[in-house]
């Protein structure tokens, strides 16, 4: 499986909080400390995409209706074999991060195309997990799509399918478009590991779905992770839950009837 993170609040480096942390994404994609048993090593491409912060942050704050596009670094080598990663992560900023390292599942492509996040208009957007059966147990799922939708995924895997699903049912909001993704496939593909993670740069919206993810706030901050990348400050979030958090507030809440969310 793979390794994911999303941070809103005060702008960063990209290194603080990729490469820097003691137990960063840097260091997860080679030693990861809860992979439950999906996998070992992350080191089949890594990307990261962020929001600069600009005039244009300040404009849709005073009423404009689009939101500011986010930027994308993505490579298909391990994240420790980029020489150039260094100088970019420490010299770029951001109040809005989602970085992943991948490990790629058995038959999918291994190349750029497929490595999170994958991105279109403000939105960026992650998979840790996989889906069962695949592609034979979504393909009526699949089916619902346009087919123009069909001949343009960002490479024939379970993740980009996901997140066509999920461009698809945007219109209902963002954590209910996140949510009937994972419930439809989960009932349709047994089995399947379905950690999502998506953001605008002003929310994050990410599922648990059989795969871990912790979350830390401050009072203006919040990151959510795979692992945590430091001691301190870390809560866990529960199994099949949905997490919608800005930089002020948190909501956790389950996705299966009759569970209960305490966080």
């Amino acid at each position: 499986m793979c390794r994911h993170l999303a941070y809103l609040g005060p702008p960063v480096s990209l290194a603080s909080l990729v490469l820097e942390p003691p137990h960063s994404l840097y260091r997860q994609s080679w030693a990861p400390a809860d992979m439950r048993g999906g996998g070992s090593v992350n080191a089949d491409g890594f990307g990261i995409g962020w929001y600069p912060d600009d005039d244009a942050g300040s404009a849709r704050s005073a009423g404009a209706s689009v939101g500011r596009l986010p930027v994308r670094y993505r490579r298909s080598v391990p994240i420790w074999a980029d020489e150039s990663l260094p100088g970019l992560a420490g010299s770029v900023s951001s109040g809005a991060v989602l970085a992943a390292v991948r490990n790629g599942t058995v038959g999918a492509p291994l190349t750029e195309i497929a490595v999170a996040p994958y991105t279109k208009d403000q939105w960026l957007f992650s998979h840790n997990g996989l889906i069962s059966g695949w592609p034979g147990a979504v393909s009526k799922l699949a089916e619902a799509l346009p087919v123009s939708e069909l001949l343009t995924l960002d490479a024939p895997m379970d993740s980009a399918l996901l997140w066509a699903l999920v461009q698809d049912r945007l219109h209902l909001g963002a954590p209910e478009a996140v949510a009937s993704v994972v419930r439809d496939v989960a009932a349709a593909a047994p089995d399947s590991r379905l950690n999502l993670l998506l953001t605008d740069g002003e929310q994050i919206v990410a599922t648990t779905w059989t795969h871990s993810l912790w979350v830390r706030r401050t009072t203006d901050s919040v990151a959510v992770s795979s692992e945590p990348w430091t001691t301190e400050g870390w809560e866990e979030i529960p199994d099949h839950s949905l997490l919608l958090a800005t930089k002020s507030t948190l909501a956790v809440t389950p996705l299966l009837e009759g569970r209960q969310c305490h966080i």
